[in-house]
């Protein structure tokens, strides 16, 4: 009895262990696509650098090529703005997205900073590391993309290429879903963080916005 007992307890010991893991995505969450869930791959009508790429595809193989780089994650300051060392933090995850796909946001965010002053909470404009702030891109993004739902149970309106800002944070969506249809996130969070795409939506109750540049 007793040793039925303990295998009953290590059992429920191990359950809980592999849950544990599975939830903060230390064990992988298998993949699905849009076609697993009939949904249409949203395509836009705008390609910016003239790659013969729509604009949404190229953001995201933009970010699938700089992910691929593995950046550690630290928090630098660079002169030329966009980190050249192999270190980053979340924000240069979507800025290097949006370059490869045409949009220097190191540009684009200083421009309507030096126009729209008051819409920002800065003391001093600094063009190298402005548009390296999720408080800075919350606001560029509000104003010059197109705002979509919070729902993340909407699951079409959730596209690979958009971008998604939490409290502090920031991210692309990715084409790839979980098996309930909801997108898994590319980003970098931290420097413990095992792989750049993950499955973190429904763990996040701190989604402020959800754009689409193109």
């Amino acid at each position: 009895m007793k040793k039925w007992l303990l295998i009953v307890v290590v059992m429920g010991v191990v359950y809980v262990i592999v849950m544990f893991l599975y939830y903060f995505n230390i064990i992988p969450h298998r993949m699905y696509s849009n076609d697993d869930f009939d949904i249409d791959t949203y395509v836009s009508d705008v390609d910016m650098d003239n790659d013969g790429i729509d604009d949404q595809r190229d953001i995201l193989e933009s970010v699938r090529e700089y992910i691929a780089t593995k950046p550690k994650y630290k928090s630098k300051y660079y002169e030329g703005g966009y980190p050249d060392d192999g270190y980053g933090v979340c924000t240069d995850v979507v800025a290097f997205g949006l370059l490869g796909a045409g949009y220097d946001l190191r540009e684009l965010v200083n421009e309507d900073i030096l126009n729209n002053y008051d819409r920002y909470d800065i003391d001093a404009v600094d063009k190298n590391i402005d548009f390296r702030r999720v408080k800075n891109l919350e606001v560029y993004f509000s104003y010059n993309s197109i705002p979509l739902t919070l729902d993340i149970y909407d699951i079409s309106s959730w596209q690979g290429g958009d971008i998604v800002i939490f409290n502090n944070h920031i991210g692309i969506v990715s084409d790839k879903r979980n098996r309930d249809g909801i997108p898994f996130v590319i980003h970098n969070a931290n420097p413990y963080q095992l792989d750049y795409e993950e499955d973190i939506l429904k763990l996040r109750s701190d989604i402020v916005g959800h754009y689409r540049v193109s």
